[in-house]
């Protein structure tokens, strides 16, 4: 019997830069396993955020600088008309508040231009799996920011959190999709997520990035205890 392939990964590109555009759909292009088809192209904040609601991708690449505003801006659109979206920054700047502003804006990764195809088209599968990314100097950065504070108000108090849900946050904050933390703790993906609801609710955010940059700057590298088996 012949198995069935999984349908292309719908992709956006938002970027001010026609030709950077066609680079990036050259590198996306026919001839992948699993398949990735770029639907649609936008070069505004504007036009970008209508795009998405029209061409529902699955995968965003966004600029940090747009013609019109910027990619935080245009992300935070995105992800309140569809949630579901998984959002990356793909931008040549590597400032260390643009890195946090894109993690507490929603965006599901942040990589340079400088990225090579191979790594772009596994990053892009990786997404779209639920995933987190961010290339390792940006990790570096961003965590460092966090961990000393300098990237704004520490929040809530983690202590609010039952014990469960800190350990869910911690693995979320370790880049873990609800399948995957829900099998390093024994449970379904729906109770993660039911989790996850709470912790969100109890620390007045919407969003699981910003819940993880929480997280990372109160906690540093401590974790919660495992749960025992």
């Amino acid at each position: 019997m012949t198995v069935a392939s999984p349908p292309p990964i719908r992709v956006l590109l938002i970027d001010g830069s026609e030709i950077f555009r066609r680079g990036v759909r050259t590198v996306l292009g026919p001839g992948l396993l699993p398949a990735i088809h770029v639907v649609g192209e936008a070069d505004r904040v504007a036009d970008g955020v209508k795009e998405c609601s029209r061409l529902k991708p699955q995968v965003v690449l966004l600029d940090v600088r747009l013609p019109d505003g910027d990619g935080f801006q245009a992300c935070r659109q995105i992800l309140t008309q569809r949630p579901q979206t998984r959002v990356v920054m793909l931008t040549a700047h590597a400032n260390d508040d643009f890195i946090y502003d894109a993690v507490t804006s929603g965006a599901h990764g942040y990589l340079s231009k400088e990225i090579d195809a191979a790594s772009l088209v596994k990053a892009v599968r990786d997404v779209a799996a639920g995933r987190s990314i961010l290339d390792p100097d940006a990790t570096t950065r961003v965590l460092r920011l966090l961990r000393q504070g300098t990237a704004g108000a520490a929040g809530p108090d983690l202590s609010i959190l039952s014990g469960q849900e800190r350990r869910v946050l911690s693995l979320v904050a370790d880049g873990l999709t609800n399948k995957q933390a829900g099998a390093k703790l024994g449970l379904s993906e729906n109770t993660v997520k039911n989790y996850l609801v709470n912790v969100f609710e109890k620390l007045q955010v919407k969003r699981r990035a910003h819940a993880a940059a929480i997280y990372i700057q109160q906690s540093g590298a401590a974790q919660p205890p495992a749960p025992r088996g």
